[in-house]
């Protein structure tokens, strides 16, 4: 007979460790199992799946003499260990209850549900003596005790001592031999599970870092960005990789295409991805026609879209495509997921670095860009002749220049207020009309509400300066210069626009090359993308030039 009981037992603690096979897997339950601070909700849902289990132990026992053979302690001494002393307690409690009231073998219902509720707390209290590589150990221990207790409990309880005799001496060796084998199985099982879970996430972390470490050589330059994607692409398996910024394409690599050319972002999903921050997995059914991805590759069956943040707002996507959905699983979604993040902070730091070897470079260049020798000179000039006609206007033009200098020499690389940067526009113009009269003017549309936001200094000046010189200078009547600002939601939009002969194409389509000429204006252009993405808008006009630019996100000096 105890072959027979053995067996049973047997089969009941397959059922259940196939049962929390499945659980394990679900991803969620795995982090809540791992986790050493568990929400009401984690203990709520851990108690609630062993108590199930637990329960189902006491229905598929097998009846003998009014008493149940079956495997209900080791779902409370496993679901404590793994899931904690309330988890314990919980599951005690309610499976306890439960076999109290079942209307299976009613002789031993009370002796069971005692030692099974007994179980649940000492369970909770051995727990905290529990070091992981104990557990094994404990649950084969514990299991030991509670069905020697619902023994000694049938033995002392049940009124016919013949029968609690009988009970005892056929389910005893069964039920402490294999419920304490089961226990152990069980939390075993599960512990290899989350083990062998950390050691692939373990895997793809480190497949991470070093995707990350090659690629992080390739950030510094945009026009590299299309090999970070080729190496993401290699070591992913996958079919091609893009990379975009809010408005189109900016890099790419695909095995089957020799170029990926920007273009303006033309999918729905990307567009979705921007606006929500959230990753998407697109899937290509077997007749469906997808336009971006006929763009990239013939072959592509999937695609997983990935935003790109910097300081928490969106400023980009990452897309991955797959010849096949089979790729794109849970765990490969998390990863790329992660990969994601760790591409964002590189191209965040890469800014950072482009921006401080930007500014070293504006240290370098400063009296060239900003105080040019031509025009220091002419200044200089035109002091020694006012000292003998207009003593007087030469002392205002002597303040006024050492006013402009000290303003460029202390504030070139930082951020001050607007109504310091315009005062500064306005010492270069007073300037430059002790030379040229009326044929200089200047115009101010301000909203003086503004007035002491803080703007990259620097930024207002050299523009006006480059109207100035290659627009109103160049032409033979008076001309003037007009500095729009105004606030549009969150950010400040500065617009300079002149009347002069208007500025070249060549110039506006040479913005991003390296800094060689027009010093004063590409400086400008490039400080402004690396700090809010987006340059100088410059358009010529029917007479004149408009610049216009934005300061994103405005914030108020203090």
């Amino acid at each position: 007979m105890n072959i027979q009981f053995i067996s049973h037992l047997i089969s009941n603690i397959g059922c259940s460790a196939i049962i929390a096979f499945f659980f394990i897997r679900i991803d969620k339950a795995n982090i809540i199992i791992k986790s050493n601070a568990k929400t009401k909700k984690d203990i709520i849902a851990l108690s609630f799946f062993f108590s199930l289990l637990s329960i189902s132990g006491t229905y598929i026992g097998l009846n003998f003499n009014g008493a149940i053979l079956n495997t209900r302690n080791v779902g409370v001494i496993a679901g404590g260990i793994l899931g904690g002393p309330y988890v314990a307690i919980i599951t005690g409690l309610v499976a306890g209850i439960h076999r109290a009231f079942v209307n299976l073998g009613r002789e031993t219902a009370i002796p069971c549900a005692i030692a099974t509720i007994t179980g649940g707390f000492l369970t909770a209290y051995v727990h905290r003596f529990i070091k992981s590589k104990d557990k094994i150990f404990f649950g084969f221990f514990l299991a030991c005790v509670v069905e020697n207790l619902s023994m000694g409990l049938i033995l002392i309880i049940l009124k016919d001592k013949i029968l609690a005799q009988n009970i005892v001496a056929n389910f005893y060796v069964p039920m402490v031999f294999m419920n304490s084998i089961g226990s152990s199985v069980l939390i075993l099982l599960v512990e290899d599970i989350i083990q062998k879970s950390e050691l692939i996430a373990g895997r793809q972390a480190k497949l991470a870092l070093e995707i990350a470490n090659k690629t992080l050589p390739h950030f510094r330059e945009t026009e590299n960005l299309s090999e970070v994607c080729k190496i993401i692409a290699e070591d992913l398996g996958a079919k091609a990789t893009v990379i975009t910024n809010k408005k189109e394409i900016i890099a790419g690599f695909s095995f089957d295409k020799d170029e990926i050319k920007k273009a303006d972002i033309k999918s729905n999903n990307t567009r979705k991805v921007l606006k929500t921050g959230e990753a998407m997995l697109v899937i290509k059914e077997d007749d469906e026609i997808i336009e971006d991805f006929l763009d990239i590759s013939p072959h592509i069956k999937s695609c997983i879209i990935l935003p790109l943040k910097e300081k928490n707002d969106i400023s980009g996507t990452l897309k991955i495509f797959f010849d096949t959905a089979e790729k794109i699983t849970d765990k490969n979604r998390y990863l790329m997921i992660g990969l994601s993040h760790l591409i964002s902070t590189q191209m965040e730091i890469s800014k950072v670095e482009n921006l401080i070897s930007l500014l070293k470079y504006s240290e370098l260049k400063a009296l060239q860009s900003q105080i040019n020798p031509h025009f220091l000179f002419n200044v200089l000039n035109t002091m020694t002749s006012l000292i003998r006609t207009n003593p007087e206007k030469a002392r205002e033009v002597t303040i006024d220049l050492s006013n402009y200098l000290r303003y460029n020499l202390d504030n070139n690389v930082k951020s001050v207020e607007l109504i310091k940067e315009l005062n500064q526009v306005d010492t270069y113009i007073k300037i430059e009309k002790v030379r040229f009269g009326d044929k200089l003017n200047i115009l101010y549309d301000v909203d003086e509400s503004l007035y002491n936001f803080q703007i990259p200094s620097l930024i207002i000046q050299p523009l006006v300066e480059n109207s100035i010189k290659h627009g109103i200078l160049k032409k033979r009547d008076n001309g003037c210069v007009k500095i729009i600002i105004k606030k549009i939601d969150k950010d400040i939009e500065i617009t300079i626009e002149d009347d002069g002969v208007g500025i070249e194409q060549s110039i506006i389509d040479n913005l991003d090359k390296q800094i060689k000429e027009n010093i004063g204006l590409k400086n400008v252009h490039q400080r402004l993308k690396l700090l809010y993405g987006e340059g100088l808008n410059i358009k010529k006009l029917e007479q004149g030039t408009r610049i216009k630019f934005k300061i994103l996100g405005g914030v108020k000096y203090d």
